[in-house]
């Protein structure tokens, strides 16, 4: 960090607008919070940083596969808690009662909404991983759910919590690059193939019913655990709401922040296909999404299956203004002027740990949630928007007032929601 933007940003936080409030040991306030946490593949990482956050306990670690359980109980010992959580398959029994107050969610997508509703329905607060639905109708629940039942939800798109990105976005508000006309985010990466999987009996370590959960029963097949569930519709939303829905959530803060408002998206397209490999993966593994937010555009191109690397270096988000140009990497920011002089810079190590603090200071002091579900769902609704043009004709019309497609196609209709297990139907 130049001296510069040392002094910028020392100035901002003076204000209290870049940095969430960090407590020490010494300073934390005397609530204990006891955390549950669902899924223990992400899910680890989740107890590693909630167990850096002053005067919190892992009361209980859940997931359907028997064998992660004992993996949690180490991530716990690890972690350097003394006493051993309870444990179970089934996250809706450490609902009931008092034994926890927050729900950590870090299941399957499909997992996401109707987990955080149980748990808010049940009085506990909830941090919830991206993008926090399966579905627009989901996001449009999830959105609502923390004002109706009083209870935090915070979404796991964990950036909007460190101070070098609450920074960034605090300089494209004070006009570091002028008016913003757009918004670009790239991802890429060399994933293999998934090959093709066989219907076999379920492997007797994993409650495969209860993996399922919420949707509608298929055979179990021998590529889906624990990740490749991600490239069928029937159970994630591919790369898009996967990777993509990190840095859509930073370009639309973005945006938001350089316009003064919330913008949302008009008309949406998204193309793509299946290029690299034949296997059972439904997903496109290349895809560029388009969205027409008035004043400016944002844009999100995947490339799964190549990373790249025939000389091009893509941000993770850049930012164009009248005056420049800002390029976030997943720490931080990077400024240049129009002629491509870098003229600041803040690009501290990551960590998740500021996001979970922040959920535990709004909790225990009332401090504003930097991703509540309501702003968290803004991106997380694109991806969905995205995922509809692709599938049914490759453009949707967004109305942004009324959160509910503009005279939509049989086809894009039918996407909005989907079919659910009997019983398993998200309520807000």
């Amino acid at each position: 960090m130049n001296m510069k933007t040392r002094r910028h940003f020392l100035a901002v936080a003076a204000a209290g607008l870049a940095a969430p409030r960090i407590y020490s040991q010494d300073a934390a306030p005397s609530k204990r919070l006891r955390v549950a946490v669902m899924g223990l593949g992400r899910g680890l990482a989740h107890i590693s940083a909630w167990l850096k956050v002053p005067n919190v306990e892992i009361v209980a670690v859940c997931d359907v596969d028997r064998r992660r359980i004992d993996e949690g109980l180490r991530a716990v010992e690890k972690g350097g808690q003394k006493t051993k959580p309870l444990t179970g398959l089934d996250f809706r029994k450490f609902l009931e009662g008092d034994t926890i107050d927050v729900l950590s969610v870090a299941a399957c997508n499909f997992w996401h909404t109707p987990a955080a509703l149980l748990a808010v329905q049940a009085g506990k607060h909830v941090y919830v991983e991206k993008p926090g639905s399966h579905t627009a109708h989901e996001s449009t629940l999830l959105a609502a759910a923390s004002k109706k039942h009083g209870r935090h939800i915070q979404q796991g798109t964990q950036r909007r919590s460190l101070p070098a990105m609450r920074e960034a976005m605090q300089r494209l508000k004070e006009g570091a690059i002028g008016n913003v006309r757009a918004a670009r985010c790239w991802y890429d990466n060399e994933r293999p193939p998934i090959g093709r999987g066989k219907e076999i009996p379920a492997p007797e370590w994993l409650d495969w019913s209860l993996w399922q959960g919420p949707c509608t029963d298929q055979p179990y097949r021998s590529n889906v655990i624990h990740y490749d569930w991600h490239w069928r519709w029937h159970y994630g939303g591919g790369e898009l709401a996967n990777n993509g829905v990190h840095a859509l959530d930073l370009a639309l803060w973005g945006i938001n922040e350089a316009h003064g408002r919330v913008l949302t998206p008009g008309r949406v397209t998204c193309t793509g296909g299946r290029y690299h490999y034949e296997d059972d993966q439904e997903t496109p593994d290349t895809v560029v999404l388009a969205a027409d937010f008035g004043p400016c555009a944002v844009t999100w191109e995947g490339s799964s299956c190549h990373k790249r690397t025939g000389g091009e270096k893509h941000a993770f988000v850049t930012f164009y203004g009248d005056g420049g140009t800002m390029a976030l990497s997943s720490e931080g920011y990077t400024l240049y002027d129009k002629g491509g002089k870098e003229t600041g810079k803040n690009t501290p190590p990551f960590t998740d740990v500021p996001h979970f603090q922040n959920l535990a200071d709004a909790i225990r002091m009332g401090a504003p949630l930097n991703c509540p579900a309501e702003a968290g769902q803004r991106g997380a609704m694109l991806c969905h928007l995205g995922n509809i043009a692709y599938r049914a004709g490759g453009a949707v019309e967004f109305d942004g007032a009324t959160q509910q497609l503009k005279s939509p196609t049989k086809e894009a209709a039918a996407l909005w929601s989907k079919e659910y297990r009997q019983g398993w139907e998200p309520r807000g």
